[in-house]
């Protein structure tokens, strides 16, 4: 019996100082537990601003502030990369050296190939509306100076004589050919939206899953906000303040790009002349559309679509707009009336 006893009193202890070691040990992970959260440091919105691509740019996101912005410098630095490529004013970029090529075979950048491929599709879409090669024509027009000349007629048709881009064939791997030695490119149009893709691809590679990169108007969101609402973008209205908005839309992991014809003009004799130029005649398109946003998944669809919806005009535009899966569109009539596509959801400003 007593045997019996002395080890039931034995296993007893055990039990006992198991339990104790168990409490210990969880106090003791508590304690690491609570030691680790206040080190580590809390996440908030972190943005940087600056001038790239001629316009005023800006990223947010939401992250730690140490490494929210080391990934804003990796932003940054992926900015002046594309700038170097993409930019037709700056000696030292891709494009300037292709349009000053003396070979009319050029082995060109996976970047710089893929927007020609886009504009290339962009071309045919358009009846050749939308077209790359108008550079020639650019170049006579004066919309960011105070001059508001407008070309002589025997210049317009000397520089529409290089204006077609069904004469620039694009070949794998990464291969453009020129019929024309006097052809220039201009992926201004497409430029923006395809580098904010690009930022958009990184950060989320990153982990970021909430901010918005706008570059110039074009506004490209990831997730949704750190509440967890929708991101509230504002439509600005056409010749009005900057910071006037005629509608605003609600989006979450999207794509919002307008293009109007307010954003670079002048006016003269009581004409207004506006840089969507038509590669037919050398002259700012005649359209019924004083601005266009198209709300999509990718910027560059955005680029691409809105400014060839200014150059179809709102019919033929409403309806292609339409019938692509995932795209949305607001069109701003010249007389003000705002339109939108079936299945876009606005709310107009008061």
């Amino acid at each position: 019996m007593y045997r019996m006893w002395k080890v039931q009193r034995s296993m007893y202890k055990k039990v006992y100082l198991l339990k104790r070691y168990l409490s210990i040990a969880i106090l003791f992970l508590l304690v690491i537990s609570l030691l680790s959260g206040c080190n580590q440091e809390k996440k908030e919105m972190v943005s940087k601003n600056g001038f790239f691509f001629d316009t005023m740019i800006s990223i947010k996101i939401l992250e730690e502030e140490d490494r929210g912005t080391k990934l804003l410098e990796a932003c940054w630095s992926m900015c002046e990369k594309y700038e170097k490529i993409f930019s037709r004013t700056r000696e030292d970029s891709e494009l300037y050296q292709l349009n000053h090529r003396d070979t009319q075979e050029v082995q060109v950048s996976e970047d710089l190939f893929q927007l020609f491929s886009y504009g290339k599709a962009c071309y045919d879409r358009t009846d050749g509306k939308f077209d790359l090669s108008v550079a020639p024509l650019s170049d006579l027009w004066d919309f960011k100076g105070d001059s508001k000349q407008i070309p002589l007629e025997q210049d317009l048709q000397s520089a529409l004589e290089n204006v077609d881009f069904s004469r620039v064939h694009l070949e794998e791997p990464n291969q453009v050919l020129f019929e024309n030695p006097d052809t220039m490119l201009d992926v201004g149009a497409l430029a923006k939206g395809y580098i904010a893709d690009r930022l958009k691809e990184y950060l989320v590679s990153e982990g970021i899953e909430t901010g918005w990169i706008n570059l110039g108007g074009n506004v490209l969101t990831i997730g949704e906000k750190e509440e967890g609402t929708p991101w509230k973008i504002g439509i600005r209205k056409p010749f009005g303040e900057e910071a006037e908005i005629c509608a605003y839309v609600e989006v979450k992991d999207s794509s919002v790009v307008s293009s109007g014809i307010y954003e670079r003009y002048f006016e003269k004799d009581g004409v207004l002349y506006h840089h969507v130029l038509d590669p037919d005649t050398g002259c700012p398109a005649a359209t019924d559309l004083a601005q266009v946003t198209i709300l999509s998944k990718e910027s560059l669809d955005g680029d691409g679509w809105s400014t060839s919806c200014l150059l179809m005009g709102y019919e033929k535009a409403k309806t292609m707009v339409e019938a692509i899966e995932d795209m949305e569109a607001i069109f701003v009539m010249k007389d003000g009336e705002i339109r939108y596509t079936e299945g876009c959801r606005i709310s107009l400003a008061e």
